[in-house]
């Protein structure tokens, strides 16, 4: 019957990995295996399983041969699309015994990655020379800047700008069609080190036939680690910078430079069209005026010091120039945002990060993030991987030697 230790049969196992995957706890995946399957599965067991199930995927992941259980396409992608991201898990030292015991300070970095299968369209001119309106909308503008961790951005007056209240009922949607439409998404996660991670999404860029695609785009934001496996590994790709991090800079370098809301917002939209346009020369030159004005910030001055806002927006900028020729990409019909990284990232911290959550160091964590990154694949993965695995009733089993006299071994 393909019985393994526990006596969960394959279709038992099969239905357990889903609902672990697809809901938020163990103990609610119990619930959901008793509402919905009919039968009683104690979430320790389903813990268990899912460690089990997990290893077996990194396993076949990390197999010299590339994935097993990525089928190769029959053709080439048109535009082959990889971006990558980090993302928050937290850990504790396993073997201690019951209750929480951190490892280190408990929370770890996760490395994040989609490949996209996508289709383009290209186009002798730019196909929007002027950004979306959802970047002049101040109120989501703001929004997006407040999570890179700086505090500036709600209106120091507390009351709407001008533009809050021009932009109150614009769509906040990008107008046209001129961008690329995803077709299949494979998913990546792993608590492994980024040289390793590298290596993954190479093998997996590899079966997917990534490297014979006609167009091909690697996206990410300011991260060291991001460009350095582009390097390494996509240098063929063209690297691209997510605009919406060079337009949450911008946003608080104009907060930083002017003590006036409606400057302020001015300041940032022609930055901000510049940066859309390629004029990535001209912006630098403004902000280095604006560094000197200010001066340079003291090795003490705090992250919210004017001096410092845009010393950090002048770095970063400049570190990245070379990534930032938006108008080109869109010509080619390439994304110019992590979009599709940036939801996957919640989707996948969806499962794995809480205040409440804590997952064992590495194991624990590893397999979690196997399983969670296989259901989000596209590409019918996990399920191929539950109908492969030793136990499962469409395996092909060997003939058992201790069925034959002559071969027992003692």
């Amino acid at each position: 019957m393909g019985l393994d230790a526990r006596e969960l049969t394959p279709l038992l196992v099969s239905r357990s990995i889903v609902a672990v995957a697809q809901t938020r706890a163990f103990q609610k995946a119990e619930i959901v295996m008793a509402d919905t399957a009919g039968q009683r599965v104690s979430a320790k067991t389903l813990q268990r399983v899912a460690q089990q199930v997990g290893c077996e995927l990194a396993e076949r992941r990390d197999c010299k041969g590339g994935n097993s259980l990525a089928r190769p396409p029959e053709d080439p992608p048109d535009l082959a699309v990889v971006e990558c991201d980090g993302g928050r898990i937290r850990t504790r030292e396993p073997g201690h015994g019951r209750g929480v015991h951190l490892n280190g300070k408990g929370w770890n970095e996760t490395k994040n990655a989609c490949l996209i299968r996508a289709q383009r369209k290209t186009f002798a001119e730019d196909p929007q020379p002027e950004p979306p309106e959802c970047f002049a909308d101040s109120a989501h503008v703001a929004n997006i800047a407040e999570t890179q961790a700086l505090s500036l951005a709600s209106p120091r007056s507390g009351e709407a700008t001008i533009a809050e209240e021009e932009n109150e009922s614009q769509p906040l949607s990008l107008p046209g069609d001129w961008r690329p439409k995803r077709l299949v998404r494979t998913v990546l996660s792993s608590m492994a080190p980024s040289d390793q991670f590298g290596q993954q999404m190479s093998r997996e860029a590899h079966c997917r036939r990534f490297d014979e695609a006609q167009a091909k785009a690697f996206l990410g934001d300011g991260l060291p680690w991001n460009w350095t496996i582009w390097k390494r590994h996509f240098h063929d790709f063209t690297p691209i910078l997510d605009f919406i991090h060079v337009l949450s800079y911008l946003f608080l370098a104009a907060r930083a430079a002017h003590a006036s809301d409606q400057d302020a917002w001015d300041q940032y939209l022609a930055w901000m069209r510049g940066c859309w346009q390629g004029e990535i020369d001209q912006v630098l030159e403004e902000l280095a005026l604006w560094q000197t004005r200010l001066g340079e910030p003291p090795a003490e001055a705090p992250d919210h010091d004017p001096r410092e806002v845009i010393r950090k927006t002048l770095q970063y900028l400049r570190n990245n120039c070379s990534r930032m020729n938006y108008p080109a990409y869109r010509r080619e019909g390439l994304p110019v945002t992590t979009a599709w990284m940036e939801s996957l990232v919640k989707e996948i911290n969806w499962r794995v990060k809480g205040t409440e959550m804590f997952w064992n160091n590495p194991a624990g964590a590893e397999a979690i993030l196997q399983i969670r990154a296989a259901a989000l694949s596209e590409d019918d993965r996990l399920k191929r991987h539950l109908q492969s695995r030793p136990g499962s009733p469409f395996t092909r089993r060997p003939k058992a030697a201790s069925l034959q006299p002559n071969k027992i071994r003692s």
